[in-house]
């Protein structure tokens, strides 16, 4: 009978993810709140703020440039603080992973199932900032619409480092030291509040190994209705991290858990 079978690997991801939104629901208020009103406070300084100051940047103008860069930014940001301090918490301190993994679930979709969340709550953010800067008439065009996969993608990407992160830290101070490191540099020099041009060619180089590079340039094309080759390849680097990073993060994590 179907009902004394195992759950298929999909229902047990499904099942991780439905844990984690209802959790979100009893707070989502005030949890919207907050990973949404940074990234707005980010769109007046910069977008208008110092957008005034500037005439046009690769033919479209400041605002144009900068909107989607927020995004995608705001997005991965809050994927990657599920993936690490969330769920920190999960794996060393309330043990919950080491008894989730007494059901019959494994490692592959205990990460597969956190990602999916942490990606969702990354979109929910690039939703709702998208839904207000509409209303302060920041969105020029719907067509940044269609780039909603690719922010999705983006935040698995940085939802899986996260995790990986979570896997190799041994407390809470240990993840400023990849935040720190890596993260916060990558939004700085990603493409986000200047175009790659204006960099050295050896910082060019670096800035394109960043994943966040290549997210913000898909959206932006999709932004103005493009999607060129060149839209493929950045899509198909960000699914290539998240191959790579997701296995070397499941091997990581059964260390982990087996220690």
């Amino acid at each position: 009978m179907r009902s004394n079978s195992l759950p298929t690997s999909f229902e047990t991801i499904m099942a991780l993810w439905s844990r984690n939104f209802l959790q979100f629901r009893k707070t989502w208020l005030i949890s919207l709140f907050w990973i949404v009103l940074e990234p707005l406070f980010m769109l007046g300084a910069l977008g208008y703020g110092l957008g005034s100051y500037v005439s046009q940047v690769q033919g479209m103008s400041y605002l144009e440039f900068f909107f989607p860069a927020l995004l995608c930014s705001s997005a991965v940001m809050v994927a990657y603080f599920e993936g690490t301090y969330a769920n920190f918490t999960k794996l060393s301190h309330s043990k919950l992973y080491h008894a989730m993994l007494l059901a019959p679930m494994n490692t592959a979709q205990l990460l597969a199932g956190e990602v999916l969340w942490a990606a969702t709550k990354g979109l929910f953010s690039a939703i709702g900032v998208l839904a207000v800067a509409s209303l302060m008439g920041a969105v020029g065009s719907f067509q940044i619409l269609a780039a909603l996969p690719v922010i999705f993608l983006a935040s698995a990407v940085f939802a899986i480092f996260g995790m990986l992160v979570t896997s190799l830290v041994r407390n809470y101070d240990q993840i400023i030291y990849a935040t720190s490191g890596l993260i916060m540099p990558m939004s700085l020099f990603s493409g986000t509040y200047f175009p790659l041009q204006g960099l050295p060619k050896a910082l060019q180089a670096v800035a394109m190994i960043s994943p966040l590079t290549h997210a913000v340039m898909a959206t932006r094309e999709l932004q103005q209705g493009k999607f060129t080759s060149g839209t493929a390849i950045n899509i198909a680097i960000l699914f290539l991290f998240l191959i790579v990073v997701g296995r070397f993060t499941q091997k990581k994590f059964d260390q982990r858990l087996i220690d």
